[in-house]
């Protein structure tokens, strides 16, 4: 009973090394918080040692600047020049004009220098912009506009060409014609209708299993003849073209580019009715071997059909004799119409034949049977 201590051997123990653990920790930790200091240099540059997206300003302003090209200055510690470069191209370009004094010397003693300078060249805006005006070169096109005498007045030095168109007329027309190698006869009808300054003329053909079809011209009559407004040619579908005098233009619903208009411009119906009023307007005015040119709108484009006057001929048409002056308008492409026209000086110049003749041979011949009034 008396050897049993009075207090256990292993709670001094554990009582008595308590303090020099506690002094081991602290010291363990003093000695990691002087090395961490002493390998980062101070906490004021953590942020520049750990963030790797600081060393790519760094080779960035090293290429755009080239401050730090000429190898000299590699040995010495190129970081803090490199590093304010970099602060100042986040700047505004006021900071960007402090930069080049600083290393204006390095530029000018460094050839390289050279290359910065094509970089403002290479941006072409500058030749662009001088190249630019060479597509407002293509409205010149309105020098055409210098034809449009020449369409309705005569040869240089020669008085004004008038003009006299006559009232309202129905003509009908017998046809023969060849259609992809087939012979064919068709029944045709021109209506002319003028009020005061206005006109509508029409021209239907109708063709036993080819259909029928159908041109008109809508405008005004002018001290130049005829000004058509409105074109269209119509058989399974309709094509127009528009003319606005306006807008010195002409539109085509066949999605084909503008054509330039010009004072005289008739379209594909109206320049037989343009060529009547020029002729009746002067007899004898135009001479065998003389030429008209026409400034003629189609469906889809617009061309100068110029007709050269040939003799009078006697023909024998459905309504009987009748004597005619011929003008006929040549291709001068491959896909051109050759167009003939005859109009008889006994019925106030009207066309009394029109035969038109496609490049591929087919045609259509429209030969005058009777008249009346609309």
């Amino acid at each position: 009973m008396n050897d049993r201590p009075a207090t256990p051997p292993h709670a001094t123990l554990q009582a008595a090394p308590a303090a020099p653990r506690r002094a081991l920790w602290l010291l363990a930790a003093l000695v990691a918080l002087l090395h961490w200091l002493a390998l980062a240099d101070g906490p004021w540059d953590i942020g520049l040692n750990r963030s790797p997206q600081t060393r790519l300003p760094d080779t960035l302003v090293f290429n755009t600047r080239r401050i730090e090209a000429p190898p000299p200055p590699r040995s010495s510690p190129a970081p803090t020049a490199t590093l304010r470069p970099a602060q100042v191209r986040t700047r505004p370009s006021a900071a960007q004009a402090q930069a080049p004094t600083e290393a204006a010397p390095i530029v000018a003693a460094v050839p390289a220098p050279p290359a910065t300078a094509p970089i403002p060249e290479t941006p072409v805006p500058p030749a662009v912009s001088a190249e630019a005006p060479p597509p407002p070169a293509p409205p010149p096109p309105a020098a055409p506009e210098a034809a449009p005498p020449v369409a309705s007045a005569p040869p240089p030095g020669q008085a004004p060409v008038a003009i006299s168109i006559p009232g309202s007329v129905r003509l009908k027309y017998k046809l023969t014609g060849l259609s992809r190698s087939m012979n064919y006869t068709a029944n045709g009808e021109m209506t002319w209708l003028r009020e005061g300054n206005r006109y509508e003329a029409s021209m239907v053909v109708s063709a036993f299993l080819l259909g029928s079809r159908s041109l008109s011209s809508v405008g005004e009559v002018t001290a130049d003849g005829l000004a058509p407004k409105r074109f269209s040619d119509k058989s399974r579908s309709e094509l127009a073209a528009h003319f606005d005098a306006d807008k010195g233009k002409i539109t085509f619903s066949a999605n084909r580019p503008d054509a330039v208009w010009q004072r005289g411009t008739q379209d594909r119906l109206s320049v037989f009715f343009q060529l009547a009023g020029l002729l009746a307007g002067q007899p004898g005015g135009f001479p065998a071997g003389s030429k008209i040119p026409i400034y003629t709108v189609g469906p889809r484009e617009a061309d100068i059909w110029a007709f050269a006057v040939e003799s009078e001929e006697a023909l024998t048409l459905p309504m009987g004799e009748v004597r005619a002056l011929r003008l006929s308008r040549d291709p001068k492409r491959e896909f051109d119409q050759k167009v003939e026209a005859w109009f008889a000086p006994s019925l106030a110049y009207w066309p009394v034949r029109i035969k038109i003749t496609q490049s591929n041979g087919d045609f259509v011949d429209q030969q005058l049977s009777g008249s009346s009034t609309p």
